[in-house]
Parts: C-alpha cells; structure tokens; sequence
C-alpha cells in the first residue's frame, strides 16, 4: 500500500463532502512528516462564491494559518485531482516540497499533464509530484458528478 493512501482516504472524504454545496468533488489534505494531519480543504467556489477557493488553495491557507507561518517547507499536499495553475502557483508560493494527486487533469492540469508548473527548473522551487493515487476513484468522483449535470 502507498504510503499517502491513508491521506487520500481523507482527500477523498473532502471531495465528497464538496457534493453537499454542489461543488465539484475535489478534496485535499495537508499532512506533515509523519503523516499526522495539518490541514484539510475541499473546493467552495459554490459555497464562497469564490474563483479561488479551490481545495488546495483552502487547505494552504488553513495549514498557514494553523502553523501561522506561509512557510510549508515540511509537509505533503495530497489532493483528488492535478492541481491546476492557480493551485500550483500556491504550492510553489508556500514552498510545498511534495504533492501527491489522484487523477491527471488533461484540461487545466499544472503537475505534468497539460503544463509542468511545479517541476519547472526555470522556478526558484521545484515540487517532487506523486502523481496516480487512487487515481480510479478520484475520477470516478468527477466523472459522476458531471454526468449528472448533463
């Protein structure tokens, strides 16, 4: 079993829980070195009527807020879905050193489908990215959630 699979249950149980508000199901956890839990976000766009309030950007905000420090120079960001520009731009903000995400994002993908904003050398931070866990049931997820609103 991968090491983050317990991390992703909770990314996963986020995700779901951003149905209730009718966003779409993404989740994400922040965990430190030990695994033990930072921070959790879900996506609330809906919810805060907020372009920005995607899960990655809530979670980095309440772990920053937690630790009171922007500084996450020692955890592990684990999210449903590729983070996308924005997000990334966060991560790379915060000095994440790793993320760890369920299904790829063909569209809007910023962690090695569509662009490869965390592992860009040209940056003065590079992100390891662990891409494909319970990538299945990440997709699973959305692809749910958007036939049902066909």
């Amino acid at each position: 079993m991968n090491r983050y699979e317990e991390s992703m249950d909770l990314a996963l149980a986020e995700a779901r829980a951003a149905l209730g508000t009718g966003d779409v199901p993404v989740g994400a956890v922040i965990v430190d070195a030990g695994g033990a839990l930072v921070a959790t976000g879900r996506n609330e766009r809906e919810l805060r009527q907020d372009p920005t309030a995607h899960a990655e950007i809530v979670a980095i905000r309440a772990a920053a807020a937690a630790r009171a420090d922007w500084h996450l120079t020692d955890v592990t960001l684990v999210v449903t879905l590729e983070p996308c520009a924005m997000c990334a731009g966060a991560i790379l903000s915060a000095r994440i050193p790793r993320v760890v995400f369920g299904a790829w994002d063909d569209k809007a993908g910023a962690a090695g489908s569509v662009h490869d904003l965390l592992r860009d050398r040209r940056l003065n931070h590079r992100v390891e990215v662990l891409p494909g866990v319970r990538a299945e049931e990440s997709a699973a997820l959305l692809l749910d959630f958007f036939e049902q609103r066909r």
